[in-house]
């Protein structure tokens, strides 16, 4: 075997059975990328977001507070990540129900993977004595789904969900439309809200902003049309 030697040779060394094989030069290996799971221990320090909930069915808000941990800090790798949920009010009335819901939610959040379906679960829940309308037009169908609306804004704010929007073309047609259709029919907006008053309940944002437009029923909120 012949091997083509290109560069000047500066020293030799002759290899004997007691010669010790010399060293070579180990790469620096980057830190393994860490992802959320069960066993990551709790920094000193979380940062967090408190959200408001008020409902005609209380006196007292609910006051919502989601911790994030920072994974792989300073890097390129770097993510946030929810880590625990704490729910707070002076209504004792749901006080079981909400700590076993935070620690279940808590623990969904250190288990890692995806988490966002947890938002629509929690939204999916109806009160059986039925929900209420926030201002603006929103019907929330329980606090549970309120909470599961704060869990939701909470992760569009970090990036692990996007919120859905129309376009700002169609936005222009809407508010073309609904001028149109104040007009038309001599009515304004209600006083809790920014629709028209006696607009109808969209099934998919749960907001009382279906009108009649070019006669189909259109949600002046989010666009749906039962015309398509």
């Amino acid at each position: 075997m012949t091997i083509r030697i290109e560069q000047p040779i500066v020293g030799y060394q002759v290899i004997t059975p007691h010669t010790e094989a010399p060293e070579m030069p180990v790469a620096a290996s980057e830190p393994a990328i860490e992802h959320m799971h069960e066993n990551v221990g709790r920094p000193e320090r979380l940062e967090g977001v408190t959200y408001k909930i008020k409902t005609p069915l209380s006196d007292h808000a609910l006051y919502v507070t989601i911790n994030d941990i920072i994974l792989n800090p300073g890097s390129s790798h770097e993510l946030r990540r929810p880590f625990e949920i704490f729910c707070n009010s002076k209504n004792m009335d749901h006080f079981q129900w909400v700590v076993a819901l935070t620690r279940v939610i808590s623990a969904v959040f250190r288990k890692g993977g995806d988490i966002t379906f947890l938002a629509e679960e929690l939204k999916a829940v109806f009160d059986p004595q039925g929900g209420y309308f926030k201002p603006g037009g929103k019907f929330m169908p329980s606090i549970v789904a309120e909470i599961g609306c704060a869990i939701e804004s909470h992760l569009q704010m970090i990036g692990l969900l996007h919120k859905e929007e129309i376009s700002p073309h169609q936005q222009q047609i809407l508010a073309e439309k609904r001028a149109e259709f104040e007009q038309r029919n001599n009515v304004k907006a209600d006083a809790n809200g920014d629709f028209p008053a006696g607009a109808s309940l969209c099934s998919k944002c749960l907001t009382k902003a279906m009108i009649l437009l070019d006669g189909c029923m259109t949600c002046l909120n989010c666009g749906n049309s039962k015309c398509g």
